[in-house]
C-alpha cells in the first residue's frame, strides 16, 4: 500500500510515518528493520542505523526504516507492513433469531476483524479488517504496556477510533443492537481502560479481568459494546470465545486449544475441568527479531521444500524474495535439519555464518535462535498442560497456514495428537455468543466456573521443560 506525505515543520517523516500507523516494532531503539518502508517518489536520505539493518542492495532498491526516515519535501513511500491477509470467519453456528443488526469483533494484537451480523438470519453482512493501529506503540504486547504507562489513555483512544470507524462503515448508518468484542488480556485491558500495571510484571496478575460493557454514547458507536471476559493472566476473552467455538468444555475427553502467536495461549480440557496458560513464545512466528523476517505479504518466503539435496522456495507474489514470514521460517528450519545444514542444537552446521534460502534471502544464527525461544515456549506449554490431549485445534491465521508436517519436524507439535486448524475460533466464539443472547449468560458462568489459570512461570519444572523443549527435534506428550 502506497502513502503519499507532506512534511510539517518541525516534525520529522518518521513521526508522519508513526501517527499513520506505520508499526516500529523494536520503538525505534535499535535497528530491527521491522519498520521497513520503500520510497516511490522524492528522497529520504540513507542513515546509519539504515546502514545496519539494509543491505546495500535494498537501500539502492530504495528501502528505509520507517523510524529513523526524514524528507525535505514531499514523498510518496510503500508500506509493506500494510499488505496482509487477515483471517476472518463466516461458518454457519446456532442462532436464536431476534431483530436487528450486531457486530462481532476479534481484536487482536496485530489484526482487526468486525462483522455485522443480521440477528434475525445470523447471516454476516460485512467483514472489515485492518492491522492494528496500536502497532506504532509496538508489535507486541509488553511494549504496548509500556507504551500506556509512559501515555496514558493514548492506546485506547486509537483503538477506540479505528474501531468506531470500521463499524460505522459496516453499519451504514444502522444503529446496533449490541456488539460483542474478544481480545487478549493486554488488549481487553488498553481498550477499557484499566491499569495495565499489573500485567507489566511478574507475576503478572490484574483484578480487573471482567467483563466491561459501554454504552454507544460513550465510545461514539453506532450501539453499546461488551468486551468479554479475560480467563486469567494473559488468557484472554480470545481464547474464552475460541472455547466456545471449539465446544471445549462440551467434550467427554481431554482437548487441546493452541493459538501460537507473539502471546502463546494454551487451553487443555473438557467438561470435567479446563486448565489454560499462556507463554511469551515471542514474534518471531509473525516474522519479528528475524533479520529478514516480515508478514506473509508481497515478497515473502511462505514456504520450502527440500529437493535434490537444496532448498525450493514458493515466494507470495511470484516476485523475487525480499524476506521470510512465519511459515516459511519453521519449513526452513525443518528442512535444513533434513540436509543436516543444522543440527537440534540449533547450530548451523560445520560453522556457517548464514543458511542461505533463496536470493538475497538468508537465515542467521540468531534467527534459528529466536525460532527455538518461541517454539520452546509453546512446546512446554502443552507439556505442562496437555498430557493427555488426543486432538488438538490450532487457532489463528499462524496456525491456519502451518505446515503440519514441519512444525511436528522441529517440535512445535507432537507427533502424536490430531491437529485440526479452525481458523479465527475467536471471531467465531464471539459471533456464536452474539447470537445466543438468553443463552449466552449461563454459558459463560459454565466456562469460567471450569477454567483454572496456571502461571506457568511459577511452577518449579517449566524452565527446565522450556530449555528441553528448545531442541529442534520430534516429541510425544506421551
Amino acid at each position: 500500500m502506497n502513502l503519499k506525505l507532506h512534511p510539517r515543520a518541525g516534525e520529522r517523516l518518521a513521526d508522519q510515518l508513526f501517527h499513520a500507523g506505520v508499526e516500529f516494532p523494536c520503538g525505534g531503539e535499535s535497528a530491527c528493520g521491522g519498520c521497513r518502508i520503500r520510497v516511490i517518489e522524492g528522497d529520504v536520505p540513507i542513515t546509519e542505523m539504515m546502514r545496519v539493518a539494509l543491505t546495500e542492495e535494498e537501500l539502492a532498491q530504495g528501502w528505509r526504516l520507517a523510524c529513523c526516515a526524514n524528507a525535505a519535501g514531499a514523498v510518496t513511500v510503500e508500506v509493506d507492513q500494510w499488505s496482509v491477509h487477515v483471517l476472518t470467519d463466516e461458518a454457519a453456528v446456532p442462532i436464536e433469531p431476534r431483530e436487528g443488526f450486531g457486530a462481532a469483533i476479534d481484536l487482536g494484537t496485530t489484526t482487526l476483524v468486525a462483522q455485522l451480523v443480521d440477528l434475525e438470519t445470523g447471516e454476516v453482512l460485512g467483514v472489515e479488517t485492518a492491522l492494528n493501529a496500536q502497532a506504532r506503540f509496538g508489535a507486541d504486547v509488553m511494549s504496548r504496556i509500556q507504551y500506556e504507562l509512559k501515555q496514558p489513555g493514548e492506546p485506547r483512544a486509537v483503538i477506540r477510533r479505528q474501531l468506531g470507524e470500521m463499524l460505522r462503515r459496516l453499519a451504514g448508518g444502522r444503529a446496533l443492537e449490541e456488539i460483542l468484542i474478544a481480545g487478549n488480556t493486554a488488549m481487553h485491558h488498553l481498550f477499557c481502560g484499566l491499569s495495565v500495571e499489573p500485567l507489566a510484571a511478574v507475576p503478572f496478575l490484574s483484578p480487573s479481568l471482567g467483563e466491561a460493557r459501554f454504552e454507544a454514547a460513550e465510545l461514539g458507536w453506532p450501539g453499546p459494546a461488551v468486551f468479554l471476559a479475560c480467563l486469567g493472566g494473559f488468557v484472554g476473552s480470545d481464547l474464552l470465545a475460541g472455547i466456545v467455538a471449539t465446544r471445549i468444555d462440551r467434550h467427554r475427553h481431554p482437548h487441546g486449544l493452541f493459538d501460537i502467536g507473539t502471546n502463546g495461549e494454551i487451553v487443555v480440557g473438557s467438561r470435567e475441568g479446563i486448565r489454560c496458560a499462556s507463554t511469551a513464545a515471542g514474534p518471531a512466528f509473525e516474522g519479528g527479531r528475524i533479520g529478514m523476517g516480515m508478514r506473509a505479504g508481497d515478497g515473502a518466503i511462505d514456504s520450502v521444500h527440500v529437493n535434490d539435496g537444496g532448498f525450493v522456495c514458493h515466494v507470495l507474489g511470484g516476485a523475487a524474495p525480499r524476506g521470510i514470514c512465519g511459515s516459511g521460517l519453521v519449513d526452513a528450519a525443518a528442512a535444513a535439519l533434513e540436509l543436516s545444514l543444522v543440527m537440534p542444537n540449533g547450530r548451523l552446521a560445520q560453522g556457517a555464518k548464514t543458511l542461505p534460502l533463496s536470493g538475497s534471502v538468508a537465515l542467521a544464527q540468531s534467527d534459528i535462535r529466536e525460532l527455538q525461544l518461541a517454539k520452546g515456549a509453546m512446546a512446554a506449554g502443552l507439556k505442562m498442560l496437555g498430557g493427555e490431549v488426543r486432538h488438538l485445534s490450532l487457532a489463528g491465521a499462524f496456525g491456519n497456514y502451518i505446515r503440519q508436517a514441519s512444525a511436528r519436524a522441529i517440535g512445535l507439535l507432537p507427533d502424536d495428537v490430531v491437529v485440526e486448524p479452525v481458523g479465527n475460533a475467536a471471531l467465531r466464539g464471539a459471533r456464536m455468543l452474539l447470537l445466543a443472547p438468553h443463552r449466552r449468560e449461563a454459558r459463560l458462568k459454565g466456562i469460567l466456573a471450569l477454567c483454572s489459570h496456571v502461571e506457568l512461570a511459577a511452577e518449579a519444572e517449566f524452565q527446565d521443560i522450556y530449555a528441553e523443549s528448545m531442541a529442534l527435534r520430534r516429541y510425544s506428550l506421551r
